[in-house]
């Protein structure tokens, strides 16, 4: 099964792909802003499961929408490529990296994604609140259960106007297939990918916004590569599109290898 996705720069062939999965609530067009940054580089913009032009498919797990993801860019003729994900985005792509088909998989970036809980405490209780959030998704009227999930502490950067043009842009959205999509992607039915992803011989990064400080001492606790995107909170491909793209070319075009790249051997 594919995703459906927006392609551009199709014909660039000398460079590799890079393959953008949004997070909850979102869909491809989440990456717009970062289009005046891309020129010269082939991009894939994913629709996941439930969500904007794949609303209509259904994922069981992590390993059911990243074989999805390995079938689409097959069919998109995607050979090397790099995985630039977003939250859900970004732990799908920690997940495909580790467990799934990475078949062509030069590295990845990802921001405001969590690599997994360590405890089935924690698990018990992030299982309890995504339960709540599918509730109040399927129960309450739509837009006042958009209007409580961004006034989560971990959206706290953003201005009142900021949170309601969110709202506005995720209005469109079906709760039903959300909600299916937040159970069965829960971060308490998410491995913990930590040792692999440390292990893992690939290029790894996480890119965050400097007043993201959840993520950012996330990033530091865990031992993974971190870049700060300056002026920009947890959404920071929105918040400061210029520097996040600046941010993410340059790992992507550096010797990242003698950053943060972690050997098998």
């Amino acid at each position: 099964m594919t995703l459906a996705c927006q392609v551009l720069n199709a014909g660039v062939t000398d460079r590799p792909w890079l393959v953008f999965l949004h997070g909850l609530l979102g869909s491809a067009d989440d990456w717009q802003p970062l289009l005046p940054a891309l020129g010269g580089w082939p991009c894939l913009f994913v629709d996941l499961p439930g969500h904007g032009r794949s609303a209509s498919l259904t994922a069981a797990g992590f390993a059911d929408v990243s074989q999805q993801l390995t079938d689409t860019l097959r069919v998109k003729n995607v050979a090397a490529y790099w995985l630039i994900g977003y939250s859900l985005g970004g732990r799908i792509s920690l997940y495909h990296a580790c467990q799934g088909d990475r078949t062509g998989l030069q590295g990845l970036l990802v921001e405001g994604a969590h690599p997994g809980l360590t405890c089935q405490a924690e698990r018990a209780q992030r299982r309890h609140h995504d339960q709540q959030w599918a509730a109040r998704f399927l129960q309450m009227p739509w837009k006042q259960a958009l209007d409580i999930w961004y006034q989560q502490p971990v959206f706290s950067s953003l201005s009142r106007s900021q949170r309601q043009q969110m709202i506005m842009l995720r209005e469109n959205n079906n709760p039903h297939t959300v909600a299916a999509v937040l159970t069965a992607t829960s971060l308490s039915v998410q491995p913990d990918l930590r040792e692999q992803l440390l292990r893992i011989s690939l290029p790894v990064v996480w890119l965050c916004g400097n007043q993201d400080i959840k993520f950012i001492h996330l990033a530091q606790q865990s031992g993974f590569g971190l870049r700060t995107v300056a002026n920009a909170g947890h959404n920071a491909h929105r918040d400061n599109p210029a520097e996040y793209a600046r941010q993410a070319l340059e790992f992507i075009t550096s010797p990242v290898l003698k950053e943060v790249k972690h050997d098998l051997s």
